[in-house]
């Protein structure tokens, strides 16, 4: 699976985000509604986690040096994760006490005119820039259901696009709501329950984005269809004739660590086993082009010394 960054959808969200913040913050000035304040500082975080997703992928390009010489893949991970404990923060916790102090002290809903037009602004915006998010995924996900990219993606943009931009259409809705029955109703709690359910539903994205990210952060593995591949082209029948055990771990999105140890016909030559080791490194990095930092280790296969294949 290709680890793109996304970055079409990135820059579609940030542009969305920033002017449906603006128009929201209006909306909020001149009616008062909560909702719509928690919806402008949604947004405006929105748009800082798409600054945070672009700054992560240039960092990440940074050349490898000696102080790191695996280079700066992990930077995106990094970036991924802040972005989550922005989410959370900034956009769920605010709206969590917005609703709360909302429904505390209810007033009635000044020039709902704006709300309902900004929302319904916001609702055809924010739905371009998840169709960019959905095109961008369909590209790389292949036959992976939803939740599985979300789970199983090494390149941890899209993923953050897709629950942000999924986010945000499902809090206008709740805003919408909000603010359709407070003034069917002329209660303002009604607006800050629905502020109440955007911050739940925010605090929800970012916990899941938080333990996906983490778990990339920690190192995971190459996904199985690459394993397989890997294993496939490392063993030749001739020299190397078998894995003793093999261990993967992204570096980042784009670079795979592959370390083996193989094992090898016990009268092979020095030159022999050299070449076959070569060869084996030219399979993967066809098979696999993500495979850029490969050790292999020949040896003489023992079965009670050798460990399980992973």
């Amino acid at each position: 699976m290709s680890a793109s960054g996304g970055s079409k959808a990135i820059i579609a969200a940030l542009g969305a985000n920033l002017a449906i913040a603006a128009g929201k913050f209006v909306a909020f000035v001149f009616s008062g509604s909560s909702s719509m304040l928690a919806e402008s500082v949604h947004s405006l975080a929105d748009s800082g986690n798409q600054a945070l997703l672009l700054l992560g992928g240039k960092k990440a390009k940074k050349e490898a040096n000696e102080e790191h010489p695996f280079g700066y893949g992990r930077e995106r991970y990094i970036y991924g994760f802040l972005v989550s404990i922005v989410l959370f923060t900034i956009g769920g916790v605010f709206a969590l006490y917005e609703g709360y102090e909302k429904i505390k002290h209810p007033h009635e809903l000044e020039s709902w005119y704006w709300p309902v037009g900004v929302l319904v602004f916001a609702i055809i915006a924010e739905t371009l820039s998840f169709r960019t998010a959905i095109k961008e995924s369909n590209e790389v996900r292949a036959s992976m259901t939803w939740t599985q990219f979300v789970r199983r993606a090494k390149a941890p943009e899209l993923p953050i696009v897709l629950l942000e931009d999924l986010g945000a259409l499902v809090g206008l809705v709740l805003a919408l709501f909000g603010v359709g029955a407070a003034l069917a109703t002329g209660n303002g709690v009604w607006d800050g329950i629905g502020t109440l359910c955007i911050g739940v539903l925010l605090v929800v994205i970012a916990i899941v984005l938080a333990a996906e990210t983490k778990s990339l952060l920690l190192g995971e593995s190459a996904d199985p269809v690459e394993r397989e591949k890997i294993r496939a082209a490392l063993v030749d029948g001739d020299t190397v004739t078998r894995i003793i055990h093999m261990r993967t771990l992204h570096l980042g999105p784009d670079e795979l660590l592959v370390a083996a140890k193989v094992a090898v016909q016990h009268d092979d030559t020095a030159a022999e086993v050299a070449r076959a080791i070569d060869a084996a490194e030219d399979r993967i990095r066809e098979s696999v082009p993500s495979a850029r930092v490969i050790y292999l280790e020949p040896d003489i296969y023992r079965p009670a010394a050798s460990s399980a294949s992973s």
